[in-house]
């Protein structure tokens, strides 16, 4: 990587402080990389902003929406819908894979 790391808004692109999308790598400075893993919304979702129930909802998502998962712990998974969608943490219940 050459030069600074880009700066990053939470939910405009698929990145947090140990995790980002391979798309991203040479752009963002982080420990690890993740290539997306697709799957299939279910049933309509809110998409979250942390992996809790209470968190706020950044918006939702609809049943048959594709979901590019990049991280799954404790019940949820965090990723970005479809390529260049909102990022956040859907419940791993309402995803299969595609």
């Amino acid at each position: 990587m050459t030069g600074p790391s880009i700066s990053t808004d939470s939910g405009c692109l698929p990145v947090r402080g140990d995790l980002a999308h391979i798309k991203l790598a040479g752009r963002c400075f982080v420990p690890h990389y993740a290539v997306p893993m697709p799957h299939q919304v279910t049933a309509a979702a809110a998409l979250r902003a942390t992996g809790r129930l209470d968190a706020d909802e950044i918006c939702q998502v609809p049943a048959g929406a594709i979901f590019n998962v990049l991280d799954m712990s404790g019940g949820w998974a965090w990723g970005q819908c479809g390529e260049d969608g909102p990022v956040g943490y859907l419940p791993l219940s309402e995803l299969q894979a595609a």
